[in-house]
């Protein structure tokens, strides 16, 4: 046997090394820049000779509605965040090379917001109404060889409402040119599961969908490699494929991989698929595509297991948006938010409510989160005039299939969701429905797990179960309450809680860990984003009373129920919640904000406590107020400067939680966690004197000069001693000099209608976000801040080419 495998091996690598790439083309070319974009309608704008010279010259991701001003009489509304919305125009004018001739030449669109109709010298290629889904064109037979041509791209958000959050506008995804022979692998062509998984060994099965656009039968090898995370060879095949005219064949490829690096979200190792297409010793086609090795398994007995060891997930949910980027999907927004993700305990997202940007699931793979891709928020029966139950019946399918394919070599990916509170779900209609979704994804991906997403608020939730039966796990939204009868009624229900209200993470993770069909919790939401105003708002006396659905709370234009806010800074909530389901926290302290003398502060059902960092109370000296401490030490010690307050248990019975009214007065508060009586570990918190200083944290220093790439530079205001001011509402004035720009400027406070793109914004409790953006041009970029009656701070970021 291991005579035969080398000699295959050799004749692979020998088939390889005799096989040539003809003067290369690049496969996959970005096309994101050099745009020109004009905020409008105008219908001679497809035509390839329209005179766009006085358009706005821009490069992609771009979100017109960012950019706009937020006002009351914008048709979003309190839905959108009150942006503005509108049609808008992109064009785009380019040389097909020599090398394009008699290749399969397309343009592919990650997302475009939303009813877009692209153009190729004034022919239309087709209206894609979904703005969430990637699609893409034919243009070989409309390039011109001998003359520029011109793509151009009408986006039309203008029918509100459509969606019941920030959407954005425009092609705030990328887009790319694709560049194949005519016989090539297929878009989403290869699919790599991993059907047998073990420690010692695992079976690795590609499978490469291979078109023949020719009029003549095409005989072929594939040759397929795997490399792992050291690019160490980890198996190979090669298989003779004979094709017929004008035909597809799907190509079966098995390799055992030895020994394998597991993907796990702690583990998060990444194998490539290297595949050739070879002809008469010419590759071509090429192309490599990632995955990971591991094994899922969902069951009401073992609950969800990953590689034969039960998980359980610690959730959120999140939006699209990137806060003060709006929707402009640029890969580094998409990778800091996982990062934020991770250091705020989750090991899940669920992307609602709809399919994420390829970039976001790129950095989940790489950086290790699991993933519910959802695909849309509704199916027949509308929540907005215009939302997504006017495409449903037409482009279900459509939009069902590009997700499933599109993510489908995702390793972080485990469920498939195919909607969210459906309003049609009491009718019957709805199990046929669900069971026409499911179906299509199961006969797409027979390996994974179909979910949704259900609620309802009165006593009917019995009738839901042949609902429930057409999926495979069962989302809760805000009702896992009821999962012990359910189980008594359906054992064999596997149950996922897909949204929860924030204040409940105690006794929803309580039903996590006691309960093996119990998979996990998702709350609402894992960062707080635009749109869907006021939800997770508090108010204060003489404020109007209610939920965010009940009144138009402008200036409130967002949510403000995440565990993490708009900026990146973690709620106290975020470290109770990463406490509970995590051993890498064990001791938080924060302190409650204390009602004012006119009334009492008032909470909404997504909101929490306002409770801060913060040891800085001016206005209270001498009046008691509420010290939280969050441990999981069996005891904690309370200590105001150096003198013992109290010392109260924080087991499970306490909810890990312990509570001490302390009289204020200024200097170092220390919460100490205690364990056999023995002080174990502590936190402090500081009274801050005035705000003299600016100090900036930049995330990455070093950025590539690609017109793309983005540091973020948190800014907080501190005393003269370093001393975090958490009271500080400074304005503050940015410059750029060098080769960058600012991206967005934003605080976390949902009611500041300060624009997002410009060069100012005042800080909110003490903080307050810059989001510097590369050119194309290597240097530095100087940052200055500068804010009356303080000291202005400098920060340099290098800016390099690759």
């Amino acid at each position: 046997m291991k005579t035969i495998a080398t000699a295959i091996l050799l004749l692979t690598v020998n088939i390889l090394s005799n096989a040539q790439s003809p003067a290369k083309t690049e496969r996959k070319q970005l096309f994101d820049y050099k745009w020109k974009f004009y905020q409008g309608d105008t219908a001679a704008a497809k035509s390839r000779d329209f005179n766009d010279i006085n358009w706005r010259s821009l490069d992609l991701p771009h979100d017109w509605s960012i950019e706009g001003k937020i006002g009351p009489k914008n048709p979003t509304g309190g839905a959108g965040g009150y942006f503005p919305a509108g049609i808008g125009w992109y064009r785009k004018t380019f040389k097909a090379p020599e090398g394009w001739k008699g290749k399969k030449v397309s343009i592919y669109f990650e997302g475009v917001y939303m009813n877009s109709e692209v153009f190729i010298n004034g022919k239309s290629l087709g209206i894609y109404p979904y703005g969430y889904s990637s699609f893409s064109y034919d243009l070989s037979p409309y390039l011109n060889f001998n003359s520029e041509n011109v793509i151009a791209v009408r986006v039309d958000n203008s029918q509100q409402l459509n969606s019941r959050w920030y959407s954005g506008s425009g092609i705030y995804r990328h887009v790319w040119m694709m560049v194949t022979d005519a016989v090539h692998i297929a878009k989403w062509g290869v699919t790599i599961t991993t059907p047998h998984v073990s420690s010692e060994k695992a079976t690795v099965q590609i499978k490469t969908l291979i078109k023949n656009e020719t009029g003549l039968p095409q005989n072929i090898a594939v040759s397929t490699w795997l490399k792992d995370v050291n690019s160490k060879n980890a198996g190979n095949s090669q298989m003779k494929v004979e094709l017929a005219a004008n035909s597809e064949k799907e190509v079966t490829q098995t390799i055992m991989v030895a020994a394998p690096l597991l993907w796990t979200p702690e583990t998060p190792r990444l194998y490539d698929a290297q595949i050739h297409i070879i002809k008469i010793k010419n590759i071509v086609d090429e192309t490599e595509t990632s995955f990971g090795i591991r094994s899922l398994k969902f069951s009401a007995e073992n609950g969800f297991q990953l590689n034969g060891k039960t998980v359980k997930l610690n959730g959120g949910c999140a939006h699209h948006d990137n806060g003060c980027l709006g929707a402009a999907a640029f890969d580094r927004a998409e990778e800091r938010k996982v990062e934020l993700l991770k250091a705020a305990g989750f090991n899940a997202v669920r992307t609602s409510h709809n399919p994420p940007s390829e970039a976001f699931l790129n950095a989940c793979d790489r950086l290790g989160l699991l993933v519910i891709d959802e695909s849309f928020d509704g199916w027949r029966t509308g929540k907005n005039k215009y939302d997504y139950s006017v495409y449903f019946d037409r482009w279900w399918k459509s939009d069902l299939t590009s997700m499933v394919k599109r993510d489908f070599n995702h390793p972080s990916v485990i469920m498939w969701s195919i909607g969210n509170e459906i309003i049609e779900r009491k009718e019957p209609q709805a199990v046929a429905t669900a069971k026409m979704l499911a179906g299509c994804i199961h006969e797409l991906d027979p390996t994974r797990p179909v979910t949704s997403a259900m609620t309802t608020w009165d006593q009917d939730w019995n009738i839901f179960d042949p609902l429930m039966a057409a999926h495979d796990v069962c989302g809760y939204n805000y009702q896992l309450f009821r999962a012990a009868a359910d189980h008594l009624r359906v054992p064999s229900r596997v149950i996922v809680q897909t949204e929860s209200y924030p204040r409940d993470a105690l006794a929803n993770w309580q039903l996590v860990q006691k309960n093996k069909y119990i998979i996990g919790d998702f709350v609402w939401t894992a960062i707080d984003y635009l749109g869907e105003s006021g939800i997770g708002r508090y108010y204060y006396p003489g404020e109007t009373a209610g939920e965010h659905w009940e009144h138009d709370f402008y200036p409130f234009h967002g949510a403000y129920c995440g565990d993490v806010d708009l900026i990146g800074w973690r709620k106290p909530i975020s470290h109770y919640r990463s406490l509970l389901y995590n051993e890498s926290e064990k001791i938080y302290m924060a302190v409650k904000e204390p009602n004012p003398p006119s009334g009492e502060i008032k909470e909404t059902l997504w909101s929490v406590w306002p409770t801060w960092e913060s040891w800085t109370w001016p206005e209270y000296v001498g009046k008691n107020i509420q010290v939280e401490i969050y441990s999981k030490y069996p005891k904690v010690r309370l200590y105001l400067n150096n003198i013992l307050i109290g010392e109260k248990s924080t087991t499970e019975e306490q909810g890990f939680k312990a509570e001490f009214a302390v009289t204020y007065s200024p200097g170092v508060l220390k919460a100490v966690g205690v364990d056999n009586d023995k002080e174990v570990e502590s936190t402090i918190l500081k009274t801050s004197s005035d705000a003299a200083k600016i100090q900036l944290t930049a995330d990455r220093k070093e950025i590539a000069a690609n017109g793309q790439d983005l540091s973020y530079v948190t800014i907080e205001i501190t005393d003269n001693d370093h001393i975090f001011q958490p009271n500080a509402a400074n304005r503050l004035h940015f410059e750029i000099q060098g080769p960058g720009t600012i991206a967005g400027v934003a605080n976390a406070d949902m009611k500041d209608t300060d624009p997002y793109i410009g060069n100012t914004r005042k800080t909110w409790h003490g903080r307050a976000l810059v989001v510097i953006k590369s050119t194309h041009e290597a240097g530095v970029i100087k940052l200055t801040v500068s804010s009356p009656g303080l000291s202005a701070a400098n920060l340099n970021i290098r800016s390099f080419k690759h």
